[in-house]
């Protein structure tokens, strides 16, 4: 048996481009097989179409075909984000120069542990998230040192890369459990995302306190009570763009009541901290910079393809808590002959170089680029939301913050708005979400793909009423 080519070194790319060809025809005849957003026939059908294509998994033999073949079956059962139809979750279709860019990193393949693994890749990752940590907490933006990006100063800004807001958000509560001791108390809302006190139950921290939202944001009052009356240290977590709904907390309440009492303040902006791109929308985050801690996600909007998550923290020093030693990957010897330490950047030892397809984007789009695209997606929710007001037979829950829209048939029941969802499902015809809020199950749209037109908003919204019981 022949030993099978690599995807880099010199004849890389050459093994690659004939792999490439297949696996873009087999993705072109997979979304044309599926038709749609989705693969119709619910999760039997898809999952009998997969077995019959995958077969045996590991068999005796290889088959040469099974490149094609796997890939026109993922793409046959996959649920298309960038089909204008597909807006249930806030997961986006990646832009074309992003993902060409996660190609080079997969074929490079660098880990990010060790600086012997990554050499260019290390370098990279600390421009990119320096550039956006600044970003993020506004200071006024200087040209790199002539030294390394990877060296630190302690009391400026800098960002982690992580999978996602959940590893964020745990990441927050970790650092502010170093800084303040055990007994931190996580202090939220019930609109805060879940990951938040399952971190807080995986630190092995005291049980949160949970504020009720009854309006869907965190009530600055109901903080206020709620630090007053029970014992801290407190980590309070803000939210700039909750899953349900999109809305954003009130930041700059929420941030004088941190301070008043002494309080330590994470915000969860993974999905609204795309609006920093937007010169129109930027205003929405007001307030942000004063978070110790930030997550974001530029894998909502930031168009990447997954993982491309961040922590930023408004002081480098909260990092040290993250300190490691590994003598195979940061030798004392090592670090103080000038290899930089890695393994302090994150809670992982191996890493991709997801910073490649970041940096790629933002140097590609600009900052003028990025905003439009979120421009554009916010004044699609606007869209829609004034088709949904003019409906006779549909109902607004309330005007979009970001990019989300809630609504449902008019006086249907919670039962028929979930049977009208499941039902798109199974046809294959459109991917709604659901959220509930005001004692109500609603319909979501989440509006993350720029190249939806206006005709394909009525066209979900006539899929909705065709499937509405009369």
């Amino acid at each position: 048996m022949s030993i099978p080519p690599l995807a880099s070194g010199p004849e890389g790319p050459d093994a690659l481009r004939p792999l490439l060809a297949a696996v873009l025809d087999a993705l072109d005849a997979g979304a044309r097989a599926r038709g749609g957003p989705l693969p119709a026939g619910g999760p039997d059908a898809v999952a009998a179409r997969v077995r019959d294509a995958v077969g045996d998994v590991l068999p005796e033999h290889g088959d040469r075909d099974a490149l094609p073949t796997l890939v026109h079956a993922l793409a046959e059962g996959a649920a298309d984000p960038a089909d204008p139809l597909c807006v249930a979750h806030l997961h986006c279709p990646p832009l074309a120069v992003a993902t060409a860019a996660d190609l080079a990193a997969c074929a490079l393949n660098p880990s990010l542990d060790s600086w012997d693994q990554a050499p260019a890749a290390s370098e990279l990752e600390a421009l990119v998230t320096r550039a956006l940590a600044t970003e993020v907490y506004g200071h006024t933006r200087q040209p790199q040192p002539a030294a390394s990006a990877t060296a630190t100063q302690t009391g400026t800004p800098d960002a982690l890369v992580t999978t996602g807001g959940t590893e964020a958000n745990h990441l927050a509560l970790l650092l502010a459990r170093e800084t303040h001791g055990p007994t931190l108390r996580l202090v939220c809302g019930t609109n805060a995302h879940h990951s938040l006190p399952r971190a807080a139950w995986l630190l092995g921290l005291p049980e949160p306190l949970v504020i009720p939202t009854p309006t869907g944001t965190l009530d600055p009052t109901a903080l206020h009570h709620a630090l007053t009356t029970h014992p801290g240290p407190h980590l309070v977590a803000a939210t700039a763009g909750t899953t349900d709904a999109g809305l954003i907390d009130p930041l700059p309440a929420i941030a004088a009541l941190t301070t008043t009492h002494g309080a330590r303040l994470h915000i969860d902006a993974a999905y609204g901290g795309g609006l920093l791109f937007s010169d129109r929308h930027r205003p929405r985050l007001t307030g942000l910079h004063n978070a110790h801690t930030i997550a974001l996600d530029l894998h909502k909007l930031g168009w990447q393809p997954v993982a491309a998550g961040l922590l930023a923290v408004r002081d480098t020093h909260d990092l040290t808590a993250l300190h490691h030693h590994a003598d195979y990957l940061n030798a004392d010897d090592d670090t103080e002959a000038g290899l930089p330490d890695l393994l302090g950047r994150s809670l992982r030892t191996t890493r991709r170089p997801d910073t490649l397809k970041i940096a790629v984007t933002l140097k590609t789009l600009g900052r003028t680029g990025l905003g439009a695209l979120v421009d554009q997606v916010c004044a699609r929710a606007h869209q829609f939301a004034d088709l949904v007001t003019a409906h006779p037979g549909l109902e607004l829950h309330a005007p979009p913050t970001i990019s989300t829209v809630l609504f449902r048939p008019t006086d249907a029941t919670d039962t028929t708005v979930a049977e009208i969802r499941r039902r798109l499902l199974t046809d294959g015809s459109a991917v709604l979400g659901r959220a509930r809020l005001d004692g109500r199950l609603w319909l979501k749209a989440t509006l993350l793909n720029p190249h939806t037109r206006p005709d394909d908003l009525t066209a979900l919204l006539e899929l909705v009423e065709g499937n509405t019981p009369a």
